[in-house]
């Protein structure tokens, strides 16, 4: 099943701001939140579709990709397979979307004045998220037309080794937080104009996570990280551009203390070609003939990407002609098919004659089909051009 337009998930237009991105996903959740619709496994389904679609359009570099390519703009961004769509819990959304549902306990306490005591209102939050992590990867235009994985060395901060990222020196060094008791999440009344409001938010003892350390953890004193280096497979699909910025989730620093880890941002760089020139998915070359060749007709063997192929150039071809050589250009990221190459003849000509050749040259000057007679109505180069891009 195709999957649904994010923004008419949330029922916002495209030039929708971040406050009303928040306001619109609230207002989807609260609808098929999984406490209204108990054992209602569609409302789960949109309650997760609407979570996808909030992450995306609420993250600048993913929401410009999607504007651009659509939902297949978006493959190879999920990485690990940890998308909305297949694989992340209901905490896994709260813990991403804490602000959104009110920084821990049961969206329905922020929305509602709280009260209600079990279920997720007592889910604990974790460590500190960890930062992002950027990096560029050079492609060449063969590794561009066809897709390609890579293995990239990081360095970064990883999960300490001795604590296995808790922070603390050993079990026993882990206790329940005596602020929230163990609950992540705390409650606070405020008085306001519409009278007592009760909200909830993250322990700012625990900072969600419902326990606390009471002895660290020598290697890595407390952080639960380390400087380390970790060997990443970047999936790039076919038809990326120079500037494109992928993302792998989970991928980048690792957080503090047990937290979730940043992601990973690949920009794409595009290395230049030896004899190619890319316009979007189409390929462009240059093929320099000779006015023998030109006036003849010959056959020339021109380079592609997937190699040399045989091209005819008939009797008479002019300087500026344009052969078009279907599907021979690259893939587009967000549809079906390929561009093609574009063969721009360009007839040489010699800027040094010996003497032999200076004669032959002067007496085919004046003759008569020497003589320049464009076709009336012939079509420029630029017209052509304009015609191939537009």
């Amino acid at each position: 099943m195709a999957k649904r337009d994010f923004y008419e998930i949330l029922g916002v237009p495209k030039d929708a701001d971040e406050a009303t991105l928040k306001k619109a996903y609230r207002k989807v959740a609260m609808q098929f939140h999984p406490d209204r619709n108990p054992g209602n496994a569609e409302a789960e389904a949109k309650f997760k579709e609407a979570a996808e679609a909030y992450e995306v359009l609420n993250d600048a570099d993913k929401r410009a990709r999607y504007d651009r390519f659509g939902h297949a703009g978006l493959d190879g961004m999920q990485g690990g397979g940890h998308g909305f769509g297949g694989g992340m819990t209901m905490e896994d959304i709260f813990a991403q979307f804490g602000d959104v549902f009110g920084e821990g306990g049961s969206p329905f306490d922020a929305f509602f004045g709280g009260g209600g005591g079990g279920g997720r209102g007592q889910t604990r939050g974790r460590g500190q998220k960890g930062s992002n992590l950027r990096v560029k990867l050079s492609l060449s235009l063969e590794e561009i037309a066809h897709g390609v994985s890579k293995k990239i060395k990081v360095r970064k901060q990883v999960a300490c080794a001795t604590c296995d990222g808790s922070g603390a020196k050993d079990k026993n060094s882990i206790s329940t937080c005596p602020t929230c008791r163990g609950a992540g999440a705390v409650r606070q009344v405020k008085q306001t104009f519409l009278g007592t409001m009760q909200t909830t938010a993250a322990c700012p003892t625990c900072h969600g996570s419902g326990q606390t350390v009471t002895a660290n953890c020598t290697a890595c004193k407390g952080e639960g990280r380390q400087m380390g280096e970790e060997t990443i497979e970047l999936d790039i699909p076919a038809g990326v551009e120079d500037g494109m910025q992928l993302s792998m989730r989970g991928k980048g620093n690792a957080g503090a203390k047990s937290g979730p880890n940043g992601d990973l941002l690949i920009t794409i760089e595009e290395e230049a070609h030896e004899v190619l020139h890319r316009e979007g998915s189409n390929i462009i070359y240059d093929l320099y003939i000779s006015i023998a060749d030109a006036a003849l007709g010959t056959s020339v063997e021109v380079p592609t990407i997937d190699g040399l192929v045989k091209i005819k150039i008939p009797a008479g071809t002019q300087s500026g002609k344009i052969f078009r050589l279907k599907d021979k250009g690259l893939p587009q990221v967000q549809a079906y098919g390929k561009g093609d190459q574009l063969v721009h003849v360009n007839v040489w000509t010699p800027k040094k004659l010996d003497d032999n050749e200076k004669k032959m040259m002067e007496q085919i000057r004046s003759m008569p089909n020497f003589q320049p007679n464009p076709e009336k109505g012939e079509r420029t180069f630029f017209d052509r051009m304009r015609d191939y891009f537009s």
